[in-house]
């Protein structure tokens, strides 16, 4: 099995990179990529780890980009971790997620809903690879009472258009696509049927894009079907997987969705010719 979108405490997931590859390995994982937002630190681990228990770890990252003041996230794979230019502008996209987490907390505050925060923004000051975000101010909610669950914090307060929404500044889908491609990456348009950016996709082909996530937990079977056909007619790729975090409100578990055979070595043909 091959999973492509796994996520670890380096950034909003609950495991650490060693605990994810051995779940992914108790799972019967054979290809799994660790995918942190906006950060590779837990890619080394990982691909020790990986080499010990027998699964193969794709060096990967989930970049967020900014269209028309929503998230659009870029999942990016076979990228050079330790890119020093790729490195830059992960450092300015952490640092952005500290200021929106402060934001984030100081908008609760006045609703109502303290939360304390301090500890995790120390965290992400002293761990420089360290990548912090809505999910981690989730946590918070729930260790101050204010709701049972992620998914709770989420529908009431965090998500677009919720009472504690706060914009985020950051760049747009071409300038990542242009920032992986500049490491060695392949480049991905996340879970576009939670994004419904469907219109830009021929454009963002053109500026690069390279595949477009078709499988994924919120894809039901007939979108599925429609990101499948719309890969086929532009000549995209087709990656997908769990986008596994370890939150038991979610109860999914690494490969619970999983990429078809035939697209990883279509994958990899491309990267022996990027």
């Amino acid at each position: 099995m091959i999973d492509l979108h796994l996520h670890t405490t380096a950034s909003d997931g609950r495991l650490t990179p060693r605990e994810l590859v051995e779940r992914a390995h108790a799972a019967g994982l054979r290809v799994m990529a660790v995918t942190d937002h906006d950060t590779t630190a837990a890619v080394g681990d990982a691909s020790r780890v990986g080499a010990d228990v027998g699964v193969e770890v794709v060096a990967g990252i989930e970049v967020t980009a900014v269209e028309d003041g929503r998230d659009v996230h870029v999942l990016g794979y076979f990228l050079d971790p330790d890119d020093p230019t790729l490195a830059a502008f992960l450092t300015t996209q952490r640092l952005r997620r500290i200021t929106r987490v402060r934001a984030i907390a100081d908008r609760l505050a006045s609703l109502g809903v303290p939360v304390d925060v301090d500890a995790l923004l120390a965290c992400a000051r002293r761990e420089t690879g360290k990548s912090i975000g809505r999910p981690q101010v989730a946590r918070a909610m729930i260790d101050a009472g204010h709701v049972r669950d992620t998914r709770e914090a989420f529908d009431r307060w965090l998500a677009t258009g919720r009472p504690g929404f706060v914009a985020r500044e950051g760049p747009s889908i071409e300038a990542v696509i242009d920032a992986l491609h500049g490491a060695g990456g392949l480049a991905s348009l996340a879970h576009p049927g939670k994004t419904l950016i469907d219109a830009r996709i021929p454009a963002l082909r053109d500026a690069g894009l390279d595949a477009i996530e078709v499988f994924h937990p919120d894809h039901d079977e007939v979108t599925r079907a429609r990101y499948a056909e719309r890969a086929a007619q532009l000549g995209c790729l087709m990656t997908g997987g769990s986008d596994f975090h370890g939150d038991p409100a979610h109860g999914l578990e690494p490969g619970a969705v999983t990429v078809p055979a035939g697209e990883w070595a279509r994958l990899l043909g491309a990267r022996a010719h990027a």
